[in-house]
This record gives structure tokens, sequence and C-alpha cells, in this order.
């Protein structure tokens, strides 16, 4: 399989190519620029792990030049989109700029992704599988996430009639909603916030970043060769 993953440098996106190139998988990680994790898989694993520059707060003509520069001969199987940047601010404190910023990359960056991936594979034939990762805060509201959740909900829009446009062609379309994990993206939470996360979900805990990896593992692989159109949330019970 051959198989792009954004945001792929660090977190979640890096623990996706981890156990993808474990599984025997071909994996191009795209990100601002390589981190010491994702250097190390290209080590151990070689040509099989490649790195994808690329700033995906750029104009969408700048990333979907990127893209097809560093992917054009690649007949991918499936894409993973996970990169994201985080926005915390109230309603009242809105800063249009930031938020701009926001939707640039957690909205347009992904869609001008799925539709390279959706030419990529009518050009080579492939039966495809898309994933984007959204959020828990687009069912269970937090305080001062609204914009960033406003992203993620529209994302969850987009990958649900992506499947109802091309599933006709063999492409799969799906999303993957984690809950709060240890990641970078959560790392500016302090000990209260993580307990008070914790105990709003039936498992008593943050969610583990190899059980959101798996899922997606799972949605890309074909053994969910029916699963379309979908979220599958993965937030430890989250309410």
């Amino acid at each position: 399989m051959n198989l792009l993953v954004t945001g792929g440098t660090r977190g979640l996106g890096l623990v996706v190519v981890q156990q993808q190139l474990q599984a025997g998988h071909h994996v191009w990680a795209v990100g601002r620029k390589a981190s010491a994790g994702l250097a190390k898989l290209r080590a151990e694993f070689g040509d099989r792990c490649q790195f994808v520059p690329l700033d995906l707060s750029h104009s969408s003509q700048a990333v979907r030049q990127a893209l097809q520069q560093g992917l054009d001969k690649v007949a991918l199987d499936a894409v993973v989109n996970n990169a994201a940047i985080a926005y915390e601010g109230l309603v009242s404190h809105l800063d249009i700029a930031d938020v701009e910023k926001l939707f640039r990359v957690n909205v347009f960056s992904a869609m001008e992704v799925g539709r390279f991936a959706v030419r990529n594979m009518l050009l080579h034939r492939r039966r495809g599988s898309l994933v984007f990762v959204s959020s828990v805060t687009t069912t269970v509201g937090s305080k001062g996430l609204s914009f960033y959740a406003a992203t993620k909900g529209a994302i969850e829009a987009f990958s649900l009639n992506l499947a109802q446009e091309w599933g006709s062609r063999g492409i799969r379309s799906n999303c993957v909603v984690p809950g709060f994990m240890e990641t970078d993206m959560s790392a500016g939470l302090s000990d209260a916030q993580r307990q008070g996360i914790a105990r709003r979900s039936a498992l008593r805990q943050l969610v583990d970043v190899a059980s959101v990896a798996s899922t997606i593992g799972f949605l890309i692989s074909n053994a969910a060769g029916s699963v379309t159109g979908q979220c599958w949330s993965v937030d430890a019970g989250a309410r």
C-alpha cells in the first residue's frame, strides 16, 4: 500500500506512520519540517518512509503544487488527513485573522489534499481510502474551542459528501473522531484539566494515541472495504 499522511512528523500522525511502516507499507509523511521521530523511522525503514516538506498554511495553489511535485508519480492507495492547528478563544474575543489561518490549515488544506487524493486515485485506477481526523469537540462542547470545533465539523461534512460523490468509483471516505489525547496539541492542558477530561469519560482516562492510529489503520485497510461516509469515535466514552 502507498499511503500519504499529513501532519505525519509528530503526535498522532507520526504514530500512524510508524504503524503502517511496521505493517510493510510505503508511507509519505507531510509536514513543515522533519522531526527526530520521523528521522528515526526513515533510518529504520529506508526508502519505504519518505518526507514531503509542506506548510499547509500556504495558499491552496501552493499546497497543490507541492503535492504534485512531491508525489507526481506515486499511485496512492490511502490518504490520512491529520494535520491541524489548535485555537482556543472565546467567541467574544474573536480575532478573524487567527480564525482564517485556522480554517486555512484545518479545512481548506484538507479539501485540497482530498482533491489531490481523488484525482490521483482516479488517474491510477485505485479503489482508495481517505480518512480525515476530526475531534470530539464536534459533539461534546468545550469552553473556548468553538472555532476549532467549527473546522472539524466542516471536515466531517466534507468527508460525508466526498464519500457519496466517489463511492461509485470505489473511493471511500471516513472520519476518525478522537477525544483528548496526549499529544503536542494538548500539551498546554494543566493537570487539573486532564483530570477533569478523564472524569468525563467512561474509561476515566485520556485517549490512547495508538488506539486512534489503529482505528485509522483499520479504516484504510481492505477489512473496512464496506465502510464509508462514517465518523468513528475513539474518545474513551466522552460525555
